[in-house]
Protein backbone atom coordinates (compact mmCIF):
# COMPACT_ATOMS: atom_id res chain seq x y z
CA UNK A 1 0.00 0.00 0.00
CA UNK A 2 2.57 2.05 0.71
CA UNK A 3 4.02 1.55 -2.70
CA UNK A 4 1.30 2.23 -4.75
CA UNK A 5 0.79 5.96 -2.19
CA UNK A 6 4.53 6.62 -2.90
CA UNK A 7 4.64 5.48 -6.95
CA UNK A 8 1.02 8.04 -7.23
CA UNK A 9 3.13 10.97 -5.64
CA UNK A 10 5.77 10.42 -8.19
CA UNK A 11 3.34 10.48 -11.01
CA UNK A 12 1.74 13.45 -9.61
CA UNK A 13 5.02 15.35 -9.12
CA UNK A 14 6.10 14.33 -12.60
CA UNK A 15 2.96 15.73 -13.95
CA UNK A 16 2.86 18.85 -12.29
CA UNK A 17 6.69 19.61 -13.04
CA UNK A 18 5.97 19.03 -17.23
CA UNK A 19 2.94 21.78 -16.89
CA UNK A 20 5.25 24.85 -14.92
CA UNK A 21 7.59 23.64 -17.85
CA UNK A 22 4.88 23.55 -20.39
CA UNK A 23 3.63 27.13 -19.05
CA UNK A 24 6.72 28.54 -18.99
CA UNK A 25 7.85 27.76 -22.51
CA UNK A 26 4.29 29.10 -24.19
CA UNK A 27 4.18 32.07 -21.95
CA UNK A 28 8.03 33.66 -23.25
CA UNK A 29 7.30 36.85 -24.88
CA UNK A 30 8.46 36.64 -28.52
CA UNK A 31 10.89 39.33 -29.25
CA UNK A 32 9.72 42.02 -30.98
CA UNK A 33 11.04 42.08 -34.99
CA UNK A 34 12.57 45.40 -35.85
CA UNK A 35 11.48 47.37 -38.95
CA UNK A 36 13.99 49.84 -39.56
CA UNK A 37 11.66 52.71 -41.81
CA UNK A 38 13.75 55.47 -44.01
CA UNK A 39 11.47 58.47 -43.31
CA UNK A 40 13.93 61.28 -45.11
CA UNK A 41 12.31 62.27 -47.99
CA UNK A 42 14.21 61.87 -51.39
CA UNK A 43 16.26 64.66 -52.82
CA UNK A 44 14.26 65.76 -55.69
CA UNK A 45 15.70 65.65 -59.26
CA UNK A 46 16.75 69.06 -60.58
CA UNK A 47 14.04 69.81 -64.05
CA UNK A 48 16.19 69.79 -67.26
CA UNK A 49 14.20 72.45 -68.36
CA UNK A 50 14.91 74.96 -65.41
CA UNK A 51 18.37 76.30 -64.85
CA UNK A 52 19.75 75.30 -61.16
CA UNK A 53 19.13 78.45 -58.99
CA UNK A 54 22.02 81.13 -58.77
CA UNK A 55 23.94 80.63 -54.77
CA UNK A 56 23.41 83.27 -53.13
CA UNK A 57 26.28 84.76 -51.34
CA UNK A 58 26.70 85.94 -47.41
CA UNK A 59 25.24 89.60 -46.98
CA UNK A 60 29.08 90.62 -45.89
CA UNK A 61 30.57 89.66 -49.14
CA UNK A 62 32.33 92.48 -50.64
CA UNK A 63 30.19 94.35 -53.66
CA UNK A 64 33.22 93.52 -55.82
CA UNK A 65 32.97 89.77 -55.55
CA UNK A 66 29.25 90.56 -55.17
CA UNK A 67 29.21 91.75 -59.13
CA UNK A 68 31.84 89.19 -60.44
CA UNK A 69 29.79 86.49 -58.89
CA UNK A 70 27.04 87.84 -60.85
CA UNK A 71 28.40 87.99 -63.75
CA UNK A 72 29.88 84.55 -63.61
CA UNK A 73 26.23 83.26 -63.34
CA UNK A 74 24.63 85.58 -66.32
CA UNK A 75 27.27 86.12 -68.92
CA UNK A 76 26.32 83.35 -70.96
CA UNK A 77 22.77 83.82 -70.81
CA UNK A 78 23.52 87.77 -71.93
CA UNK A 79 25.80 86.25 -74.66
CA UNK A 80 23.01 83.65 -75.70
CA UNK A 81 20.95 86.37 -75.98
CA UNK A 82 23.68 88.69 -78.34
CA UNK A 83 23.60 86.13 -80.64
CA UNK A 84 19.74 85.42 -81.09
CA UNK A 85 18.57 89.60 -80.48
CA UNK A 86 21.82 91.23 -81.35
CA UNK A 87 21.70 93.46 -78.35
CA UNK A 88 25.56 93.49 -76.70
CA UNK A 89 25.97 91.22 -74.25
CA UNK A 90 28.18 94.13 -72.08
CA UNK A 91 24.80 96.11 -72.14
CA UNK A 92 22.58 93.37 -70.91
CA UNK A 93 24.95 92.46 -68.38
CA UNK A 94 25.35 95.86 -67.22
CA UNK A 95 21.66 96.99 -66.83
CA UNK A 96 21.18 93.78 -65.19
CA UNK A 97 23.83 94.80 -62.71
CA UNK A 98 22.91 98.43 -61.84
CA UNK A 99 18.63 97.63 -62.16
CA UNK A 100 19.00 94.70 -59.75
CA UNK A 101 22.09 95.40 -57.44
CA UNK A 102 23.93 92.56 -58.60
CA UNK A 103 20.95 90.64 -58.24
CA UNK A 104 20.85 91.83 -54.23
CA UNK A 105 17.70 94.27 -54.89
CA UNK A 106 14.55 93.70 -53.13
CA UNK A 107 12.86 93.41 -56.92
CA UNK A 108 14.99 90.95 -58.11
CA UNK A 109 14.77 88.54 -54.96
CA UNK A 110 11.02 88.73 -55.09
CA UNK A 111 10.41 88.61 -58.58
CA UNK A 112 13.60 87.79 -60.61
CA UNK A 113 13.16 90.62 -62.49
CA UNK A 114 16.63 91.96 -63.08
CA UNK A 115 15.62 94.73 -65.43
CA UNK A 116 12.93 96.92 -63.61
CA UNK A 117 10.68 95.97 -66.20
CA UNK A 118 7.19 96.60 -65.03
CA UNK A 119 3.85 94.97 -66.24
CA UNK A 120 2.50 97.36 -68.88
CA UNK A 121 -0.73 96.58 -71.16
CA UNK A 122 -1.14 92.85 -72.28
CA UNK A 123 1.26 91.64 -69.28
CA UNK A 124 -0.68 88.41 -68.74
CA UNK A 125 2.33 86.58 -66.72
CA UNK A 126 2.93 86.93 -62.77
CA UNK A 127 3.35 90.30 -61.29
CA UNK A 128 4.48 92.08 -58.13
CA UNK A 129 3.97 95.48 -56.37
CA UNK A 130 6.85 97.28 -55.65
CA UNK A 131 7.24 100.61 -54.91
CA UNK A 132 9.40 103.03 -57.56
CA UNK A 133 8.06 106.18 -58.87
CA UNK A 134 4.98 105.88 -57.51
CA UNK A 135 3.67 103.64 -55.02
CA UNK A 136 3.04 99.92 -55.12
CA UNK A 137 3.57 99.72 -59.19
CA UNK A 138 3.12 96.92 -60.94
CA UNK A 139 6.16 94.14 -62.16
CA UNK A 140 6.31 91.26 -64.28
CA UNK A 141 7.55 88.07 -62.11
CA UNK A 142 9.70 85.56 -63.80
CA UNK A 143 10.22 82.39 -63.03
CA UNK A 144 13.53 82.19 -63.35
CA UNK A 145 16.37 84.57 -64.15
CA UNK A 146 16.71 83.72 -67.96
CA UNK A 147 13.14 84.88 -68.39
CA UNK A 148 13.68 88.44 -67.06
CA UNK A 149 16.61 88.35 -69.81
CA UNK A 150 14.97 87.21 -72.86
CA UNK A 151 12.38 89.29 -71.68
CA UNK A 152 14.59 92.91 -71.71
CA UNK A 153 16.07 91.12 -75.58
CA UNK A 154 11.88 91.22 -76.82
CA UNK A 155 11.19 94.62 -75.05
CA UNK A 156 13.80 96.31 -77.04
CA UNK A 157 13.65 94.81 -80.10
CA UNK A 158 9.73 94.83 -79.74
CA UNK A 159 9.46 98.84 -79.21
CA UNK A 160 9.85 101.13 -81.97
CA UNK A 161 11.42 103.13 -79.96
CA UNK A 162 14.39 101.38 -79.32
CA UNK A 163 15.17 100.16 -83.49
CA UNK A 164 17.90 103.40 -83.93
CA UNK A 165 19.96 101.01 -81.52
CA UNK A 166 19.93 98.21 -83.55
CA UNK A 167 21.74 100.35 -86.07
CA UNK A 168 25.00 100.61 -83.84
CA UNK A 169 27.66 98.30 -84.55
CA UNK A 170 27.11 95.75 -81.48
CA UNK A 171 30.69 96.20 -79.88
CA UNK A 172 29.81 100.21 -79.48
CA UNK A 173 28.88 99.96 -75.86
CA UNK A 174 28.91 103.62 -75.49
CA UNK A 175 27.18 104.66 -77.84
CA UNK A 176 24.34 101.76 -76.72
CA UNK A 177 24.36 103.55 -73.48
CA UNK A 178 23.56 106.54 -74.64
CA UNK A 179 21.36 105.94 -76.63
CA UNK A 180 19.31 103.85 -74.61
CA UNK A 181 18.71 106.90 -71.97
CA UNK A 182 18.10 109.08 -75.26
CA UNK A 183 15.29 106.25 -76.29
CA UNK A 184 13.88 106.79 -72.55
CA UNK A 185 14.67 103.35 -71.05
CA UNK A 186 16.28 105.61 -67.97
CA UNK A 187 14.80 109.38 -66.59
CA UNK A 188 18.92 109.72 -64.73
CA UNK A 189 20.93 111.71 -66.86
CA UNK A 190 23.61 109.77 -65.69
CA UNK A 191 22.56 106.55 -66.47
CA UNK A 192 24.86 106.18 -69.74
CA UNK A 193 28.05 107.07 -67.71
CA UNK A 194 26.83 104.39 -64.84
CA UNK A 195 26.42 101.69 -67.66
CA UNK A 196 29.57 102.55 -69.24
CA UNK A 197 31.55 102.90 -66.13
CA UNK A 198 30.54 99.39 -64.95
CA UNK A 199 30.85 97.83 -68.72
CA UNK A 200 34.67 99.22 -68.08
CA UNK A 201 35.21 98.51 -64.68
CA UNK A 202 34.43 94.84 -65.03
CA UNK A 203 35.46 94.86 -68.76
CA UNK A 204 32.14 93.44 -69.93
CA UNK A 205 33.18 94.49 -73.61
CA UNK A 206 35.41 91.12 -73.37
CA UNK A 207 31.85 89.31 -73.61
CA UNK A 208 31.06 91.96 -76.95
CA UNK A 209 34.45 90.50 -78.43
CA UNK A 210 33.48 86.65 -77.84
CA UNK A 211 30.16 86.61 -79.48
CA UNK A 212 31.75 89.00 -82.54
CA UNK A 213 34.60 86.53 -82.54
CA UNK A 214 32.86 83.20 -82.68
CA UNK A 215 33.83 81.99 -79.48
CA UNK A 216 30.27 82.06 -78.34
CA UNK A 217 29.05 79.59 -80.85
CA UNK A 218 26.42 77.25 -78.75
CA UNK A 219 23.68 78.95 -80.64
CA UNK A 220 24.57 79.63 -83.85
CA UNK A 221 23.59 77.04 -85.42
CA UNK A 222 19.97 77.73 -84.51
CA UNK A 223 20.59 81.06 -85.62
CA UNK A 224 21.68 79.69 -89.12
CA UNK A 225 18.96 77.92 -89.88
CA UNK A 226 16.79 80.84 -90.06
CA UNK A 227 19.19 82.89 -91.53
CA UNK A 228 16.80 84.08 -94.33
CA UNK A 229 12.91 84.41 -95.11
CA UNK A 230 11.00 83.89 -98.73
CA UNK A 231 8.48 86.52 -98.74
CA UNK A 232 5.10 85.12 -99.51
CA UNK A 233 1.62 86.26 -100.54
CA UNK A 234 0.56 88.20 -97.27
CA UNK A 235 3.74 89.09 -96.31
CA UNK A 236 4.67 92.81 -95.27
CA UNK A 237 8.52 93.75 -93.80
CA UNK A 238 6.37 94.74 -90.32
CA UNK A 239 4.60 90.86 -89.75
CA UNK A 240 7.82 89.21 -90.74
CA UNK A 241 10.34 91.45 -88.27
CA UNK A 242 7.17 91.02 -85.64
CA UNK A 243 7.90 87.10 -86.52
CA UNK A 244 11.61 86.63 -86.06
CA UNK A 245 11.72 89.28 -83.16
CA UNK A 246 13.42 91.95 -85.16
CA UNK A 247 12.65 95.63 -85.93
CA UNK A 248 11.60 96.78 -89.30
CA UNK A 249 14.66 99.33 -89.19
CA UNK A 250 16.92 96.06 -88.65
CA UNK A 251 15.52 94.60 -91.33
CA UNK A 252 15.86 96.56 -93.55
CA UNK A 253 19.39 97.22 -92.93
CA UNK A 254 20.22 93.91 -93.39
CA UNK A 255 18.90 94.38 -96.52
CA UNK A 256 19.43 97.35 -97.63
CA UNK A 257 16.21 98.18 -98.21
CA UNK A 258 15.28 102.20 -98.33
CA UNK A 259 11.63 101.91 -97.97
CA UNK A 260 8.95 98.50 -96.83
CA UNK A 261 8.46 97.49 -100.36
CA UNK A 262 8.86 93.79 -100.52
CA UNK A 263 7.84 91.12 -103.49
CA UNK A 264 6.50 87.70 -102.92
CA UNK A 265 10.07 85.48 -103.66
CA UNK A 266 12.24 87.97 -102.20
CA UNK A 267 14.79 86.09 -100.36
CA UNK A 268 15.31 88.15 -96.82
CA UNK A 269 18.75 88.17 -94.40
CA UNK A 270 17.34 87.87 -91.21
CA UNK A 271 21.09 88.43 -89.64
CA UNK A 272 23.82 91.31 -90.49
CA UNK A 273 25.87 89.23 -93.49
CA UNK A 274 29.67 90.15 -94.17
CA UNK A 275 30.91 91.03 -97.75
CA UNK A 276 27.06 90.83 -98.66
Amino acid sequence: MLRKILLITLLFSIALLGCKTKKRVTSKPKKPRVVHVDTSKPSPTPSKSEPEPVTELPANTPYNEVVSHYINAYSDIAKEEMLQYGIPASITLAQGILESGAGRGDLTRRANNHFGIKCHRGWTGERVYHDDDELQECFRKYKHAKYSFRDHSLFLTQRSRYQDLFKLRKDDYKGWAKGLRKAGYATDPRYPDKLISIIERYQLQRYDNEVLGGEANPAETDNMAIRTHTVSRGDTLYNIARRYNLTVETLKEYNGLTDTTIKIGQVLYLHSVKNR
